[in-house]
């Protein structure tokens, strides 16, 4: 049998590697220095009993068994399994509504001027949202208050009540991000061609059933990036929870990364919040694969 004989590569084309690697390299070495290495230094610090001061000493696996022993973490975890499933509802279910909205025959200023006023919190800083919202939420002087005292009705403590306090931010959540995934329905929609509506409308089919056989099914990748993109995010959420209520009243809304931040940089328990991101990341990477493979079930591409 006669070998293959493998052509040497030009200098020409040795040339365009090295040039491609070299602009690639920043990238690679940015990921490596806030990502990998992060990752790597946070797992071996959750074997340790570390606190900034002392040096770190090698305790194996006593930060996890504290941190399912932790009582308190079992109502953090509560909090942020909440925050996720209303936040996912939420803005998946108002970004669909307002692109479906926005996705039919409008003059184009008005057009424009909504698909604007929508996605314009987005690119606001969560921090300038939240300062924002604090204000309106204020039990003496918020302008919500203001409202339902006009209509006769008493002041609510939007954000020092146990009950409502994860909604009222959930709500802020919404109004800051669910322009964000308006914008990427629209775009899946209106890849949607146009004589599928036609054939269908032809056969009878009405508004309903336009939505429910034709562009729920083809929108369902789009669907499905933006709940994998929302949940990842809202399992995460540090900013509107620590300055609207920094946790309170009590651990009413205290997230699993605010729970990290106190621990770490409050309590200096660096081990123990280790661990808890570990199994924070652990969790987000099993709940992300469970999605992809029930995906194949409900995503048609």
């Amino acid at each position: 049998m006669s070998q293959r004989v493998k052509k040497k590569a030009s200098p020409m084309a040795r040339q365009e590697a090295v040039a491609g690697y070299v602009f690639i390299l920043p990238t690679i070495l940015l990921y490596l220095c806030l990502t990998i290495i992060p990752i790597i230094v946070t797992f071996s610090l959750s074997f340790m009993d570390y606190d900034l001061v002392k040096p770190s000493t090698f305790i194996g696996f006593d930060n996890y068994i504290k941190l399912f022993q932790d009582s308190r973490l079992g109502q953090v975890a509560l909090n942020t399994v909440l925050f996720a499933l209303m936040s996912v509802v939420g803005n998946v279910g108002i970004g669909l509504l307002l692109a479906v909205i926005l996705n039919r025959k409008m003059p184009k200023f008005f057009v424009n001027f909504f698909r604007f006023s929508f996605f314009l919190p987005v690119v606001i800083g969560y921090v300038y949202v939240s300062i924002v919202w604090s204000n309106l939420y204020s039990t003496d002087t918020g302008v919500f208050n203001y409202f339902l005292s006009l209509l006769g009705l008493e002041k609510v403590g939007w954000l020092t009540n146990k009950s409502i306090v994860l909604f009222s931010i959930i709500l802020m959540d919404i109004w800051k991000n669910a322009g964000f995934f308006m914008v990427i329905f629209l775009a899946g929609l209106q890849n949607i061609p146009a004589q599928y509506y036609e054939a269908a409308q032809i056969d009878g089919a009405n508004r309903f059933r336009l939505f429910r056989h034709i562009t729920l099914p083809l929108l369902s990748p789009t669907m499905f990036f933006n709940v994998i993109w929302c949940s990842i995010n809202a399992l995460q959420v540090f900013d509107a929870v620590y300055i609207l209520t920094q946790g309170g009243p009590g651990d009413a809304s205290r997230s699993i990364v605010v729970y990290i931040y106190e621990s770490a940089f409050q309590k200096f328990n660096l081990g123990y919040a280790s661990a808890t991101s570990i199994i924070l990341f652990l969790a987000i990477g099993l709940l992300t694969l469970i999605q992809f493979r029930a995906s194949k079930k409900w995503v048609h591409y």
